[in-house]
């Protein structure tokens, strides 16, 4: 049903079947082809800098979008430290060779950049000949996935992320939906993937009870599911969480949540859309998507504040929900009610959203571990590893190999 809900209201391509047989074939967007951190790979549990690694290929700049993966490309985008160059690199899965290093934007007098962040952290979404890259405020752009050359662009969208830019494009069909939550303009776009077009830009309708820009941030991807033969387009803002209508943008139903700055992709499963704002009581929601209107009072299945992250996604498996927040306490709720089974603090900080595979779970920290722990009802920590530079991209998925993108370098590990 999760990956339906991703396809219904446009027609996908033969490649939709094939991704819901094969064990990932692609990972081309923020969080994989299902959105949601799960994986049918086979990944490996024994390596690290050295062990295991098929190659290893240094990044320059500074850049925390995640590596996403068509075929035999993956690819990642990174800027300069100040900003000035916004550029997108394609490496071989199979060797590690640089395919193409594409300076896409130049940028003359670049904005504030928070240190923590980068003017590369949004991830790219890839699909058949072409690779969307999104810069926030600076710049979109359509790549050919086999010159490299430059299909179409658009930097008139107006919305200071101030602090960098954060949210990432997906791609649904024919048309490419983008998150623009600035401390001076906050909006949702649906562009024509073949021209960069607009299709329809939906205003953020939010009483944001402040005149605080800081306050109306956020980073979100949506997520676009189906509900009673509805899609929804799921989008995540400061103080509310929307729900559009993807061919129109019109709002169908609307939820209170605490917090700004959230970054954590919504997640549909047991028939609850899950929330992450990343602060206060309702720092973490669980909503029941057939509502109307404002459903804050009426379709709010359950909240918790507690050890809830800013930055890094949830896992639903089954009934269970799987998270861990900036300072590395994992904990395990029960999916349908919020109530918590295991907590577990762990040392370091966690940015990166985590990787389901086998009954495993995969948590990367700005230090450079990697935890390998069992999704279960116990905590058990099956293996920890550790890399010489942190991590904040998310990891990606090759064949039965794991894609890790450090601060400094790219990884492929197998087996």
């Amino acid at each position: 049903m999760r990956h339906a809900a991703l396809l219904g209201f446009f027609v996908f391509t033969t490649f939709a079947a094939s991704i819901l047989t094969a064990a990932e074939p692609y990972w081309n967007q923020f969080r994989g082809p299902h959105a949601n951190g799960e994986t049918n790979a086979q990944l490996p549990t024994e390596f690290d800098d050295e062990q295991n690694v098929v190659w290893k290929t240094p990044i320059h700049g500074k850049g925390w979008s995640s590596p996403v993966v068509w075929g035999d490309q993956v690819w990642l985008t990174t800027a300069t430290e100040d900003g000035k160059q916004l550029s997108a690199i394609c490496v071989d899965a199979n060797t590690g060779q640089i395919q193409h290093d594409l300076l896409v934007f130049e940028v003359v007098e670049p904005k504030f950049c928070h240190p923590t962040n980068s003017y590369a952290s949004c991830t790219p979404f890839v699909e058949e000949g072409r690779v969307y890259v999104h810069f926030g405020e600076y710049g979109t752009a359509c790549l050919d996935t086999t010159t490299g050359n430059k299909i179409w662009e658009r930097r008139d969208f107006v919305s200071e992320d101030f602090r960098g830019p954060a949210s990432s494009p997906i791609v649904v069909g024919e048309r490419l939906f983008i998150n623009f939550d600035g401390v001076d303009h906050q909006f949702m776009v649906a562009l024509d993937k073949q021209t960069g077009k607009t299709i329809w830009r939906a205003e953020r309708d939010i009483d944001y009870q402040t005149d605080d820009g800081d306050m109306k941030k956020a980073y979100g991807t949506p997520a676009l599911i189906e509900v009673n033969g509805q899609q929804q387009l799921i989008s995540t803002a400061a103080v509310e969480t929307l729900a559009h209508d993807p061919a129109t943008g019109d709002v169908i139903w609307r939820v209170h949540n605490d917090g700004y700055n959230g970054s954590a992709r919504p997640l549909f499963e047991n028939g609850l859309v899950y929330i992450c704002a990343g602060r206060g009581d309702l720092a973490l929601l669980a909503v029941k998507p057939d509502g109307t209107g404002d459903v804050s009072q009426t379709h709010l299945a359950w909240s918790t504040g507690k050890s809830v992250p800013r930055f890094s996604s949830q896992i639903v498996i089954g009934d269970r929900l799987y998270m861990i927040n900036d300072t590395g306490v994992i904990s395990c709720l029960n999916a349908l009610d919020g109530s918590t089974i295991w907590t577990k603090r762990q040392s370091g900080e966690y940015w990166a959203s985590p990787l389901y595979s086998e009954g495993n779970l995969y948590f990367l920290s700005k230090e450079g571990a990697v935890l390998i722990v069992a999704a279960a009802d116990e905590f058990q920590l099956v293996a920890e590893k550790q890399f010489p530079a942190g991590f904040n991209a998310s990891p990606a998925v090759v064949g039965d190999s794991l894609v890790l993108r450090s601060f400094t370098h790219l990884y492929r590990i197998g087996h």
